[in-house]
């Protein structure tokens, strides 16, 4: 009586087994036509800009950055950094750039502006924005860009650290003499708030065993720019005229008074304060921007 109830059994479980990979292969297959399909690999030689999300590049859309005659106030970083980024595009030999500063003074503006305006002096060159969290994935993008010949920046904007000063090393090596460094045709344009991207505390002093370390790592990335272009708070004068240049291309009058009351009740005058007060402006006015 055993025998057959074993027997049987055996069959009832071999029938179960084999529904269930029916089952599981029809989720599978579900899954995969739920899940969007691999992004196809973005045409480096036909967009202006593009974004890299750590795993691949996607182009931009929509690629307006500011007028590069209107940023006003900052004269000399701007054509600094207009002639270095004008030498990367012919070829020749150029630095990576370090934008520091006081913030809303024009740091990531300045960037999308100079290549915007080589662009539209017929120079073939790109902008290609990464994520400061995608560090890591750098190497990968170099590797993909060297597909390629055309001039790119790669834009890093804000840029800080943790304590453990790892992340200021893996760039360091990245920018000179790391067995992954960036490829000839490829500079890395970095905006942050401090000069030497060094945190405000400096409690890494008080440590009892590497005592100067991080801080040592950190200023030695910003000696790896060659070119480093402060941006600083403005006066009252700067701020105004800023306000002005947005206001006349756009056909707009404005009271200087209510300008600067506009910035002291944000408590900061910037370009991008003296923005602010534009667009609020033409909003008034029933115009769009």
């Amino acid at each position: 009586m055993t025998l057959p109830w074993r027997l049987s059994s055996i069959t009832r479980v071999g029938k179960p087994r084999a529904m269930n990979d029916a089952i599981l292969t029809r989720i599978a297959e579900a899954l995969e036509r739920l899940a969007p399909p691999p992004a196809a690999p973005a045409d480096l030689s036909a967009a202006p800009a593009y974004v890299w999300d750590g795993r691949s590049i996607r182009a931009v859309e929509a690629f307006a950055p500011v007028d590069y005659a209107l940023l006003t106030g900052i004269d000399a970083q701007k054509e600094a950094l207009l002639e270095n980024t004008r030498r990367l595009a012919a070829g020749h030999a150029a630095h990576d750039v370090l934008l520091w500063g006081a913030r809303g003074t024009g740091k990531s503006a300045v960037v999308a502006s100079a290549v915007g305006e080589l662009q539209r002096q017929g120079r073939d060159i790109a902008l290609l924005q990464c994520a400061i969290d995608e560090l890591a994935s750098l190497p990968a993008l170099f590797s993909a860009l060297r597909a390629t010949t055309r001039p790119f920046i790669l834009f890093l904007d804000d840029l800080g650290f943790d304590d453990s000063g790892a992340d200021a090393r893996a760039l360091r090596s990245l920018l000179q003499g790391g067995t992954a460094a960036r490829p000839a045709h490829v500079r890395l344009y970095v905006t942050s708030n401090r000069r030497h991207i060094v945190p405000r505390h400096m409690a890494e002093q008080d440590d009892p065993i590497n005592p100067r370390d991080v801080v040592d790592d950190k200023m030695a990335l910003s000696d790896r720019f060659g070119l480093s272009l402060g941006f600083h708070a403005m006066d009252q004068d700067a701020y105004v005229a800023i306000v002005r240049g947005y206001a006349d291309s756009l056909g707009l009058d404005f009271d200087p008074l209510e300008a600067i009351r506009w910035s002291t009740q944000r408590g900061s005058r910037s370009g991008r304060v003296a923005w602010q007060y534009v667009v609020e402006l033409a909003g008034r006015n029933g115009r769009a921007v």
